[in-house]
């Protein structure tokens, strides 16, 4: 619990920005809580360590889980409905629990089979990935119109080298639900000093040719060619307040 209540407060605002990758993650975490617990059969001296351990997973799986679920159910309560949605997904939830019980049930009644610890992980394995699957694909097609830091990388790439605007369904389908935000190309560097873009040259014609350019703009957007790896600098003007993505889109 108590670590619940530090990540939640210390890392809520991940889940807005991308909550398709962190249910995931959710997942693969809680699979590897579940492998805890099965190998609590082949260390029965090492329960108590083995089957805390499995909880304490699983207790920050959830804490990944809940806070992602409940962005990607508003995402579809588009008239305000988020009982009902929530209300819908609990059902099918349900549901597959009660499945899962019944072919466990199953597969503990038939003769030998609990016995043999290879053939239990192997079945354990197979229903894990399968279900693990399933989720990437149902997470794969799920669309938001909102711009994160993927999707913006996303937009500036196609339009800087390609001239051309994404829309958000081709921009979702272009994102990597699977990779951490950190890793993904292009880079951006946000609240660069105008010296630092121009390569430490005091230009006043390459300003004023800035102004010009975006002169409707509350940014400044600029390709540093100093590095080979493709990297962006975005500077914003003095009366920018905050950040806010939806700045940063390009209305086609």
């Amino acid at each position: 619990m108590a670590l619940e209540l530090w990540g939640g407060g210390r890392f809520g605002d991940l889940f807005d920005d991308d909550p398709k990758q962190w249910r995931m993650y959710a997942d693969f975490i809680g699979s590897a809580g579940s492998i805890f617990d099965l190998i609590t059969q082949l260390y029965p001296a090492y329960f108590l360590p083995l089957a805390s351990l499995g909880n304490l997973t699983k207790a920050v799986a959830r804490g990944l889980k809940d806070p992602s679920s409940r962005v990607i159910q508003n995402h579809f309560a588009i008239s305000g409905n988020l009982g009902e949605i929530a209300a819908k997904e609990e059902v099918w939830e349900v549901g597959a629990q009660l499945l899962g019980l019944g072919l466990g049930i199953l597969i503990l009644d038939t003769p030998g089979l609990v016995k043999s610890f290879p053939v239990l992980t192997s079945t354990w394995m197979s229903m894990r990935l399968l279900h693990l699957w399933l989720r990437y694909q149902s997470l794969s097609v799920l669309q938001f119109d909102t711009i994160n830091l993927k999707r913006a990388r996303i937009l500036i790439k196609s339009h800087i080298l390609h001239s051309r605007v994404l829309g958000s369904v081709d921009c979702n389908q272009e994102e990597n639900i699977l990779s951490w935000e950190t890793f993904a190309r292009p880079r951006i560097i946000f609240g660069v000093p105008l010296e630092e873009m121009f390569g430490g040259e005091r230009s006043v014609a390459k300003i004023k040719m800035l102004l010009k350019l975006y002169a409707k703009e509350k940014h400044f957007l600029v390709v540093n060619q100093q590095k080979t790896d493709f990297e962006v600098f975005v500077s914003f003007k003095v009366r920018k307040k905050t950040i806010s993505w939806n700045d940063l889109w390009v209305d086609k």
